[in-house]
């Protein structure tokens, strides 16, 4: 079957359900990184965690770096997986990218979380595991990560894919000392365990979607 053929069947099986879906997932993830994450240097690993490293040390809004730097991982995952993931994933994308900017026009609603390192490191991985686990209940996800990671798994093909997040995670959150001390680095690591265990409940829910539609675990 041909590549355009390919592309038309992906687009036909969309449900226009599941796209809706991916809008709340979205604006509770934006919400959470708005108002927990940027405030209280609590990093989250992959296209996540360098949105704020991006946004730290070079002022750039996550709303941009979140969308440029997701398209990349979109394209990538479209070659190698199929549009099918992918449209539900850019959905969710660009109504992440719109959710940040929208929030970024307010002051923070928790102004003092900063000084409450263990409730930001749990809030915040609340927010991230929710806000991503809806999306992929429903087939997508808000960040690049799930295709990036996925289509590498394939590729790879020995490497589990759990490898490939875990790895990707960790050199984000490395490059993070560059602005966070250790000691929050190590609660940014537990936020990151706490989400992948929350998007996991979410993806083995006995109505799964398909193996092609699975994020962190």
């Amino acid at each position: 079957m041909s590549f355009s053929k390919n592309f038309i069947n992906d687009i036909k099986s969309v449900n226009p359900k599941n796209c809706l879906w991916q809008l709340p997932g979205a604006a509770i993830l934006a919400f959470g990184l708005y108002n927990v994450h940027s405030f209280a240097d609590i990093t989250e690993g992959g296209v996540l965690g360098l949105t704020l490293l991006l946004y730290h040390h070079f002022g750039i809004s996550p709303s941009v770096s979140s969308l440029v730097m997701n398209f990349i991982c979109y394209i990538f995952g479209f070659i190698v997986l199929g549009g099918g993931f992918v449209v539900y994933s850019a959905v969710a994308g660009l109504a992440f990218s719109a959710f940040y900017a929208i929030f970024e026009q307010f002051p923070p609603v928790w102004e003092g979380i900063a000084d409450h390192t263990l409730l930001a490191c749990v809030a915040g991985a609340v927010f991230v595991g929710v806000g991503v686990g809806i999306c992929v209940r429903f087939g997508g996800a808000p960040g690049g990560d799930d295709a990036l990671s996925m289509g590498l798994a394939k590729l790879l093909k020995k490497v589990d894919i759990r490898w490939i997040y875990l790895i990707s995670d960790l050199a984000v959150l490395a490059l993070s000392l560059t602005y966070i001390p250790v000691r929050k680095i190590a609660y940014s690591l537990l936020t990151v365990v706490i989400s992948g265990q929350i998007i996991g409940f979410f993806q083995k829910s006995p109505k799964k979607q398909t193996e092609n539609q699975s994020a962190k675990v």
